[in-house]
């Protein structure tokens, strides 16, 4: 039944286009500049993410990762898309719609993250922007959720950007940088203006 499953989304989906950005599906060939990225971008991305295991930036981690995103698309669980400047094919972070959960509840739970060096420049508006009629008219999610920690000023602002609702407040509500975090929630409805 397509209320429970999505309908054409493919092995190799296409890119996604938005304002100066594209999204599209992490690939091994992306190892290089994503470990660069990220590395280049450890103590601005710390504070807002979980601890990176030891070997996080190493290509065997990567693989897995990779394998892990193809799994989770296949299985309906999640859709992983790098995000590129549109002009130079420059890397600049990433994006997941994850906890995809179908049945009565239709919904998906929105992450990013953007390298330091372009942050601030309007390209994760852009790619949230770029994304959500992929959640809504492709996935055919009712609903999109998001958390953030009440300290992320530039967080919260995307989001209230991106049409996102603050709905509540959760204690304790996920474990980042090593310490359990208070989260603002947010969410955004299909048939949302």
């Amino acid at each position: 039944m397509a209320f429970f499953r999505t309908v054409g989304v493919t092995e190799q989906m296409p890119a996604i286009a938005g304002d100066n950005v594209v999204l599209r599906v992490p690939q091994m060939s992306d190892f290089g500049e994503w470990a660069a990225l990220r590395e280049a971008s450890r103590d601005f991305l710390t504070p807002w993410e979980p601890i990176w295991p030891a070997d996080d930036l190493t290509r065997a981690s990567f693989r897995r990762r990779i394998k892990r995103y193809s799994e989770d698309q296949r299985s309906d669980l999640a859709y992983a898309f790098f995000v590129f400047r549109k002009h130079d094919d420059a890397l600049v972070g990433g994006l997941t719609l994850a906890n995809v959960r179908r049945g009565c509840a239709q919904a998906g739970s929105l992450g990013y993250w953007m390298g330091a060096a372009y942050a601030r420049q309007g390209l994760m508006t852009a790619a949230v922007k770029a994304v959500l009629p992929f959640a809504f008219a492709t996935l055919k999610l009712h609903r999109v959720e998001a958390a953030c920690i009440p300290a992320n000023v530039a967080s919260v602002r995307l989001l209230e950007k991106t049409g996102f609702s603050r709905e509540g407040f959760a204690r304790r509500y996920l474990c980042i940088d090593g310490v359990w975090q208070d989260h603002l929630l947010f969410a955004r409805l299909a048939d949302d203006p």
